[in-house]
């Protein structure tokens, strides 16, 4: 179990960031990638029927974001909000209806910059737009002691422990449901952080999709990236590899698909990839 990985959680700092949920911005039509004009619903807002373990496929939609979409218009406090909210951190509602009702974190979704959070159904039905959400912050700075080699990021330290990530030949065995090539990696490649936001699984090939048993993604999904690098931005290297969790849908732009906001990274071969379906966020939480 990844609990016995030695960690120094016990000096990672947690503290507060905040944002509100963010109304809907845009419409108009969104061209496919085969040429096609939709209006579809896509980020923001409240999705009430969108949730951790849903399929990230099939939605009449593009970017659809599970739960609760926050951010600051500040763009300052925001990119605190993007960069310090781990996957996992507890969030709690501090205005409105629901005031004290708690959720966790599920991602964080680039280019639009939210912070997305899961709560229960009777939940979402008390918020509205602008409602504050106060997150926990923590986890940025968690680092394994005898691996230094890899970089962990945007994941809190209770989740991380919750992994079932085991070792084995001086490498971990971290549990995934895919491994996904290097070749579909898109839209976010060459941002120079990859300790904010996220980026896409292109899908315009369903073919080489469903062939890779890609369709199958749920949101909360944990995926392994060959020859990734999330170091210090998103980019190729062979032999690299990176870990991350699905956090929004598939999307009909071409150069887009499912985005995956990455929380371990090797530039070496000591990652390794165990496939399990059920290898989820959600299933962590319970």
């Amino acid at each position: 179990m990844s609990n016995k990985l030695k960690t120094n959680r016990d000096k990672v700092v947690k503290w507060s960031v905040m944002g509100k949920i963010h109304h809907p911005v845009g419409g108009g039509y969104r061209i496919t990638h085969d040429g096609i004009p939709m209006v579809l619903p896509a980020t923001g807002g409240i999705s009430y029927n969108v949730r951790i373990g849903d399929s990230a496929f099939g939605w009449a939609g593009d970017h659809v974001e599970p739960g609760v979409s926050i951010r600051n218009e500040n763009k300052d406090e925001n990119a605190a909000l993007m960069t310090f909210a781990c996957i996992g951190n507890e969030a709690k509602i501090v205005s409105g209806e629901a005031a004290g009702e708690k959720g966790y974190v599920t991602g964080m979704h680039g280019g639009i910059d939210h912070v997305l959070i899961c709560f229960e159904q009777s939940t979402l039905e008390k918020l509205t737009i602008d409602d504050k959400i106060m997150v926990k912050a923590y986890g940025q700075g968690l680092k394994l002691k005898d691996y230094p080699e890899i970089q962990l990021m945007s994941i809190d330290p209770d989740m991380f422990e919750k992994m079932n990530i085991t070792e084995k030949d001086g490498k971990l065995q971290v549990p995934v449901v895919a491994v996904v090539p290097p070749y579909l990696m898109g839209s976010g490649i060459g941002s120079p952080s990859a300790y904010t936001g996220d980026y896409d699984i292109m899908t315009g090939d369903e073919a080489e999709i469903k062939r890779l048993g890609l369709d199958k993604l749920k949101f909360g999904d944990l995926v392994l990236l060959q020859d990734c690098d999330n170091s210090y931005g998103r980019g190729y290297l062979k032999g690299a590899v990176s870990v991350g969790v699905i956090v929004h849908s598939d999307c009909v732009k071409a150069g887009h698909g499912p985005g995956v906001t990455t929380i371990m990274v090797s530039k070496g071969s000591n990652i390794e990839a165990v496939i399990d379906e059920n290898a989820n966020i959600g299933k962590y939480v319970r």
